[in-house]
């Protein structure tokens, strides 16, 4: 191998005029950076979770790399090529017998990297998409295969906890690893028939498996994902929770929790994969041990000496244990207001802001009746999807996803309009029910304000809502006001000013966590 990198490393090996060639290392490739591209060369090593130990291995996993990252990268992997030899001269795409492989993929700017560069609303909604709609486009697990049984996603959990345990650098932390493995298996006992019900239902899927920051970038206006993982496929082969786990975890160990619940929500409306939460602590405790491990790793490679490493170690530990601890009381609020007022506007702010999950009745609505978001209906006033049947298959929708979403220890807000007295109580004892503090968000604009927006959207279009002035009267004939019991549990919101997000907080403030009744 040193006598290939030696060879790569003149101008005269590459295909195309070279000036210069820039080469990096890794414990398992060489990278050659030539002119407008990028060649990875894998290196003859056996790991135990990984073996490129053969020619035929390496050509193999060369094209899998290219396979599996040209899904959410198409731009970037280009193809497996071959290394060939005259003599004592290797060719890069040269003629004759392969004595090598590599993979050939174009350059992009390193300041796109997500761990580098600025997030906004615009990147990670489009990460979302990204990522949603990959989950969406590949297969299954096959159902005689062993990927995403339980003791398949439990065994690299445990094999985590054992690895740093065998290498002794910690042990003033051996009574918290102990803890806290023990918190992982008890979550697991909690979530194992979810694990198993997932496997049925098809959520196993050959995934990314490496999705963090540092393998996504924001590129003219595009969001790449590359590099994941060829090598072994019992890591790729997984819930897709546990596959947006690890971005979620990254953002949030970052202190992007901003960001994280953005994309959260933004993910669960595009699939409408809700039940994915609950399983998310546990996997993100996972990925977080998985970092702690790689930096124990390090760490005993440079003898115990790195403070960076150290307090990297810990930063994951502590992370994971606050992923099991017990949360806090979980609040359920339901919205309260006519079309037009801003319900939706102002949930979408509020989510990502104060940590929640936002049900919108207009997108589960729609999904009920196999309908895009922004697809018409052309229902008339409670007719087509909107006849009171259809709107009582939506509320008890809602009801259902609220409550598996207070079971697995979220916040929720429920984003209709909820102008009858009957529905408001339904979610309020779904809330006691539950142990869940309760509040009733009351969304208010004057009846100009709302006759306004509504007439614009419904002109504009591009919306989930469908309703318009003739849904607006109606609901004003219809409406039910609070009652005084419900005034008590109420929070009034102008959506014509900017919200107060810190006395929001503060309003939704409720007491000591309760049991489930």
């Amino acid at each position: 191998m040193n006598e290939l990198v030696a060879a790569l490393l003149k101008p005269d090996a590459w295909p195309f005029p070279v000036k210069r060639v820039e080469h990096l290392e890794t414990h398992i490739s060489h990278l050659f950076l030539v002119g407008d591209y990028v060649y990875k060369v894998k290196k003859p090593v056996d790991l135990g979770f990984l073996d490129f130990s053969t020619l035929e291995r390496r050509r193999f996993f060369c094209e899998e790399e290219v396979r599996l990252n040209s899904r959410m990268a198409p731009g970037i992997y280009l193809a497996a090529v071959p290394i060939t030899r005259n003599g004592d001269a290797f060719q890069v795409e040269g003629e004759g017998v392969p004595v090598e492989y590599t993979v050939k993929m174009r350059r992009f700017d390193q300041a796109g990297l997500l761990d580098r560069h600025p997030l906004n609303a615009e990147i990670i909604d489009a990460l979302a998409q990204r990522v949603a709609d990959f989950h969406a486009s590949i297969p299954a697990a096959p159902s005689e295969s062993e990927w995403g049984r339980p003791e398949k996603v439990w065994f690299p959990v445990e094999q985590n906890y054992r690895q740093v345990r065998e290498l002794g650098l910690f042990p003033q932390f051996a009574h918290r690893l102990t803890s806290l493995e023990e918190k992982a298996r008890q979550c697991f006992r909690e979530i194992r028939d979810l694990v198993e019900q997932r496997r049925a239902e098809g959520f196993i899927r050959e995934c990314h498996g490496d999705m963090h920051l540092g393998n996504i970038a924001w590129v003219e206006g595009e969001v790449l994902v590359f590099d994941g993982i060829e090598f072994n496929p019992d890591l790729r082969w997984i819930d897709v929770a546990n596959d947006i786990a690890f971005l979620l975890m990254d953002l949030e160990y970052r202190g992007e929790q901003r960001m994280a619940w953005r994309f959260l929500n933004r993910y669960l409306e595009l699939t409408g994969d809700y039940a994915a939460a609950r399983l998310l602590p546990f996997y993100k405790a996972y990925r977080a041990m998985v970092r702690a491990k790689v930096a124990a790793i390090r760490l005993a490679q440079e003898g115990g000496e790195s403070e960076r490493l150290q307090q990297e170690f810990t930063g994951y530990l502590e992370y994971a244990e606050r992923c099991l601890a017990p949360g806090g009381r979980s609040v359920l609020c339901i919205t309260h207001g006519l079309s037009g007022s801003g319900k939706s506007h102002f949930c979408l702010g509020m989510r990502e802001r104060l940590g929640m999950i936002h049900l919108r009745s207009d997108l589960e609505r729609k999904r009920l009746f196999g309908l895009a978001p922004e697809a018409g209906s052309r229902s008339a006033v409670e007719g087509g999807i909107y006849t009171p049947e259809a709107t009582q298959r939506t509320y008890g929708r809602l009801q259902e996803l609220a409550g598996e979403l207070l079971d697995g220890g979220y916040s929720v807000v429920v984003d209709a309009t909820f102008l009858e007295a009957v529905r408001r109580a339904r979610f309020r004892a779904l809330a006691e029910a539950h142990g869940a503090c309760f509040r009733i968000l009351t969304i208010e604009a004057p009846e100009s304000v709302l006759r306004e927006r509504v007439a614009v959207r419904s002109r504009e279009g591009g919306d989930p809502s469908e309703a318009d002035l003739a849904v607006l009267e109606r609901q004003l004939e219809k409406q039910e006001p609070l009652t005084p019991a419900e005034v008590e549990s109420a929070v009034r919101v102008d959506t014509t000013r900017e919200p107060d997000w810190e006395a929001l907080r503060k309003s939704l403030a409720c007491g000591a966590r309760k049991e489930k009744r």
